[in-house]
């Protein structure tokens, strides 16, 4: 009997890239680099190492974001739009689906920190200005972050009705406040926040990462596959391909950290937890530095193209 995540496991592997900036950089200067990144440069070197898959950042903490979003425009209210004109995820999937990759998307469960505009008028109240260290295994609020939730959601939404089925899956990133902001029967909850981020692709899978855990979980009811946010210390305990119904996933990086370079493992090393994570039907996603202009480094493009090789 197929599932629904069939592609992902048959995938073994694939490629994450951060491609963020830092707050400070104006709207016209994040538009003149979102204008200048080779989508199809990145297509052809992902072709040419055989990554089944990509996972892009739409936007993070800054503010600035890789696709327009007009409902996103409507409630922040800042102008200029900090979300770039040009729709990069669609133009990115465009030219992946020339080589048969599929693209998934990256987004944060929060307004972004350091856009003390965005935090206020989103109603999420939190950020670097905030109390943000509780993010970190502190304390919950004890208040319902209903408010905010409602306009995430519509956020998502327009995201998601905008790529339609150009993107294959998302990975939500921040999904600390669980009891604060899903675990309830009414909406908004799991089951609404699922629902708009699949609203232009019912077939979308979904993961809701918890934060970096000592071992790969399950977070909630309505996700395919577990987000599995590793840092510096591999999982070495792995049992069967599903969690509770969900597809067991991994993601790390293959620099010192987060989109940085160089290479922190030996190849052989890389090769082989890749082979063991796929021995346990289970599908890693490695973190992979990323220039403004769109290309990964030639370093990471060797290891990629190893791993290629050695799980085919």
């Amino acid at each position: 009997m197929r599932h629904k995540t069939d592609w992902l496991k048959d995938a073994r592997w694939g490629v994450f890239t951060h491609y963020l900036v830092k707050p400070e950089m104006s709207a016209e200067q994040w538009q003149r680099q979102v204008d200048a990144f080779d989508v199809e440069g990145l297509a052809r070197r992902l072709r040419s190492v055989g990554a089944p898959y990509i996972c892009l950042t739409i936007g993070q903490n800054s503010g600035h974001f890789c696709a327009p979003n007009a409902t996103y425009d409507e409630l922040t209210g800042i102008r200029p739009s900090k979300c770039s004109r040009r729709d990069l995820v669609s133009d990115l999937a465009d030219a992946l689906a020339v080589h048969g990759i599929r693209l998934m998307a990256y987004l944060p469960a929060g307004a972004p920190a350091h856009d003390k505009t965005a935090c206020e008028r989103l109603q999420w109240g939190w950020g670097f200005q905030g109390p943000w260290p509780a993010v970190h295994g502190g304390p919950t609020t004890g208040k319902r972050i209903a408010e905010f939730q409602r306009k995430w959601e519509a956020i998502c939404r327009d995201w998601s009705m905008r790529f339609g089925r150009k993107v294959s899956g998302w990975w939500i990133d921040g999904c600390y406040f669980a009891d604060d902001m899903y675990n309830f029967p009414d909406e908004p909850n799991w089951s609404s926040f699922a629902a708009a981020l699949r609203a232009g692709n019912l077939d979308s899978l979904l993961a809701f990462n918890p934060g970096v855990r000592s071992r790969v979980v399950k977070h909630c009811p309505v996700e395919d596959y577990t987000a599995g946010e590793v840092d510096y210390s591999l999982p070495a305990l792995l049992q069967g391909r599903f969690l509770d119904g969900a597809q067991l996933h991994i993601l790390s990086f293959l620099g010192p950290t987060w989109g940085a370079a160089p290479p922190r493992f030996p190849l052989e090393l890389v090769v082989g937890y890749t082979k063991y994570v796929n021995a346990c039907e289970g599908v890693i996603t490695w973190d992979v530095p990323i220039h403004p202009s769109g290309l990964v480094p030639e370093p990471f493009l060797e290891q990629l193209a190893a791993i290629a090789r050695a799980v085919r």
